[in-house]
């Protein structure tokens, strides 16, 4: 396998399951030392477990992305590797219950879904600029979602925001060698997809979403981890502030 990212060290947000987990496995397979942020502990210990099994460098760090010291804790902890080459705000919150009209969410959920994905996002890309500035600079990809629309309630309206967070981000963090990218998937085989499809009372609702993208599978966690493994490598250099839909066309459909 390719060692495109020896010598580098990958700090991933929500890394302890799902896509993050992925995300973590996959960079240390070409050669990345990971940390792996994470709000449950044990997930991150495990991760770090798994990534060290295979002879990986890897460290875990509790944090909660809205927290400005525990992302300084979180860059700090990087600073045993050598630094911070690339970040991936993977951590995010769905609301999950029926989200129209949008007055139907209490304020504290909408501040919640907020915080963590737009906020949280800021709040690590600050924490880890001056450590990727010191190493010549790097790439950050935030997670977004193929739901960034106005008409699905807070997690849509947070994921615009991200969006257009991550053109700022490229265009203020560009002097000092850093791209900014995002990724908004759409349906994928993680854990919390497949809860959320098995659930009743979305009987057919794979179908439905499948049936609708231009390519009918469903999307797999490393169709993600591709495409974030692309954005960091020296293969993008030439891009930045860009958000990739990963969704199999559900998005692009021309009718």
């Amino acid at each position: 396998m390719d060692q495109r990212f020896e010598g580098k060290v990958v700090v991933i947000t929500g890394g302890g399951a799902g896509i993050g987990r992925r995300y973590a496995h996959r960079f240390a397979a070409e050669g990345a030392a990971v940390v792996v942020a994470d709000t449950d502990t044990d997930a991150g210990e495990r991760v770090v477990k798994e990534l060290s099994g295979t002879g990986a460098r890897a460290v875990a760090v509790e944090m909660d992305v809205t927290d400005e010291g525990g992302a300084d804790r979180m860059a700090a902890t990087a600073g045993q590797f050598g630094g911070v080459d690339i970040l991936v705000n993977n951590a995010g919150v769905h609301l999950q219950h029926a989200q129209l009209p949008y007055t139907r969410a209490a304020l504290p959920e909408w501040r919640r879904v907020i915080d963590v994905n737009v906020i949280g996002a800021l709040v690590c890309s600050i924490a880890c600029r001056a450590a990727m500035a010191e190493r010549g600079g790097g790439a950050i990809v935030n997670h977004s979602s193929m739901a960034a629309y106005p008409g699905i309630g807070a997690y849509g309206i947070s994921k615009l925001a991200l969006n257009a967070l991550t053109v700022s981000l490229a265009a203020e963090f560009a002097s000092d060698g850093i791209r900014v990218n995002g990724i908004a998937p759409g349906l994928v085989d993680s854990e919390a997809a497949v809860e959320w499809m098995n659930d009743p009372a979305r009987d057919g609702i794979e179908a439905a979403l499948v049936g609708g993208q231009l390519i009918k599978r469903l999307g797999r966690m490393d169709d993600l981890a591709d495409t974030a493994l692309f954005l960091c490598s020296e293969q993008a250099s030439f891009i930045t502030g860009q958000t990739i839909l990963v969704d199999g066309g559900f998005t692009k459909k021309p009718f």
